[in-house]
């Protein structure tokens, strides 16, 4: 699966939507604008060191965040770099699991959206039928159980090199206001959350 991943026409779909996402920088600072330019000349090492399996990823940079109801929310963001690998790999796993989805399920996925699920909820509404459900998962990215996430990839990613990719992702160190604090799931433990701006 690796091979996937690094396959040149994938790195360079990955770099695309990483910059049409645009977003703010990581721990190093650079920006999605400078990433083309770094990519082009450090690809064929970042490339080798993944396959050989010492690739590295930078820690998270933690940023609060506002919120609608006057509180803050803490954000990871990863370097462009890594981000863009992350793309890479979500590409390949798409393709393994995206058929195994309900047709009804419209978040994160390709080719779904919010237009459409209120499209399928009027349908639904003129068929007669009488419940729509909509799940939210509130705070589910900041909570989720990164040993059980890894097991649920265990059971269908069966390449050794890409499951460390990705255990190194989830277990970076995320660093806030200059101090790297360790996750074990999303949000890191013990570190305060301010919940207003004063």
């Amino acid at each position: 699966m690796i091979e996937q991943v690094v396959h040149p026409y994938n790195l360079q779909k990955a770099l695309r939507q990483v910059i049409v996402n645009r977003g703010s920088a990581g721990v190093d600072g650079m920006r999605t604008s400078e990433l083309p330019n770094y990519f082009r000349e450090e690809k064929e090492t970042i490339v080798s060191s993944i396959k050989e399996g010492n690739y590295l990823p930078q820690a998270i940079l933690g940023v609060e965040i506002p919120k609608g109801n006057g509180k803050t929310r803490l954000l990871g963001v990863p370097t462009v770099k890594d981000r863009l690998l992350q793309q890479a790999v979500s590409q390949v796993l798409m393709q393994k699991w995206e058929s195994e989805f309900c047709e009804n399920s419209f978040g994160f996925r390709p080719n779904k959206n919010a237009r459409q699920a209120v499209g399928k909820a009027l349908q639904y509404v003129h068929e007669g039928r009488n419940y729509i459900v909509d799940i939210d998962l509130q705070t589910f990215f900041d909570e989720v159980d990164h040993c059980l996430l890894l097991n649920l990839l265990y059971q269908k990613v069966k390449c050794p090199k890409t499951l460390k990719l990705m255990r190194q992702w989830l277990r970076v160190p995320i660093k806030i206001e200059g101090k790297l604090h360790k996750r074990r799931t999303a949000k890191p433990s013990r570190i305060p959350i301010k919940t207003d701006r004063k």
